[in-house]
């Protein structure tokens, strides 16, 4: 991922088995990493269960916060996807206890329906 893509905002797919050793003492017994995308330092991390915000702090960025939102408070979603002109994919989710919703950039080429499919299949518990 390219500095420039970064600090546009834009997410970059990561390999979820190299953040499965990382998330070791956040995962509960059995859960597993599903997806994953980065921004500079910050991530998004899909398990079968939540959605994991992964906010990086300060200069060196060993101070962490790991935000978990649980699927059953996500109370809907929405995908655009990248066109001609705009060459992003953004990603809507609200929960239930917030009034605007969670907003996520996607470079062109991002997997934003297998993002969309792991939300829905989370919501509906399977």
């Amino acid at each position: 991922m390219g500095l420039l893509s970064g600090l546009m905002g834009n997410a970059s797919e990561i390999d979820s088995e190299e953040l499965q050793a990382e998330f070791d003492n956040i995962l509960f017994d059995g859960e597993s990493i599903t997806q994953a995308y980065k921004l500079i330092r910050d991530m998004f991390v899909f398990t079968e269960y939540r959605l994991i915000l992964v906010d990086r702090q300060g200069v060196t960025g060993k101070k962490v916060e790991y935000h978990s939102i649980p699927f059953k408070s996500i109370s809907q979603f929405a995908v655009e996807t990248a066109g001609t002109f705009d060459m992003d994919a953004e990603l809507k989710i609200w929960i239930s206890s917030s009034k605007e919703p969670l907003v996520k950039q996607f470079k062109s080429g991002a997997n934003i329906v297998a993002i969309q499919k792991a939300i829905a299949q989370g919501i509906a518990g399977k």
